[in-house]
């Protein structure tokens, strides 16, 4: 089981405005894929609370994989990725590369995305859109590439030549 959390990026979510649609839209995408869901929290887009958020899923619950949603866009609220930047010690730009490449064949709008992936410790952290069409299409992207690189920076795997 790759032990997932999802965190859901959104100042209206937080207040209770708009119900969050996109966390649960990941975790009904990932429940029969070998993903176990540990954590799953709404947050607003501030730069210090979505940081601290990232550090706590990473080195005390010490999930493998941590899937954002929201804040990758234009607006000055959006700082999801600054965010992600300043937790990760290693940047995996093949993530977000193929998240655009991909989203561009069904919209040009996914040029707009910002969004980036990297390391902590022992945890992948993803960002992926605001929208449930857009965060499951994102996902599905990367998905066949997931395991295996959870396994290898888990230790868990050490053999990517096969």
């Amino acid at each position: 089981m790759i032990k997932t959390g999802i965190l859901t990026i959104s100042d209206k979510g937080y207040k209770g405005e708009r119900e969050d649609l996109t966390g649960p839209a990941i975790e009904n995408k990932l429940k029969n894929s070998g993903y176990s869901i540990e954590y799953y929290k709404v947050i607003p887009d501030d730069l210090e609370m979505i940081q601290g958020e990232l550090i706590y899923m990473c080195d005390t619950l010490k999930l493998n994989l941590i899937l954002t949603n929201g804040g990758t866009g234009f607006s000055k609220r959006d700082v999801t990725p600054e965010a992600t930047m300043k937790v990760i010690e290693k940047y995996v730009p093949g993530i977000g590369e193929v998240m655009r490449m991909e989203s561009l064949k069904i919209t040009t709008k996914a040029m707009l995305s910002r969004a980036v992936s990297g390391i902590r410790g022992e945890s992948l952290i993803v960002n992926l859109p605001g929208s449930p069409k857009g965060a499951v299409e994102n996902l599905e992207f990367i998905m066949g590439a997931i395991p295996h690189g959870i396994d290898i920076l888990t230790g868990r795997d050490g053999e990517c030549a096969r």
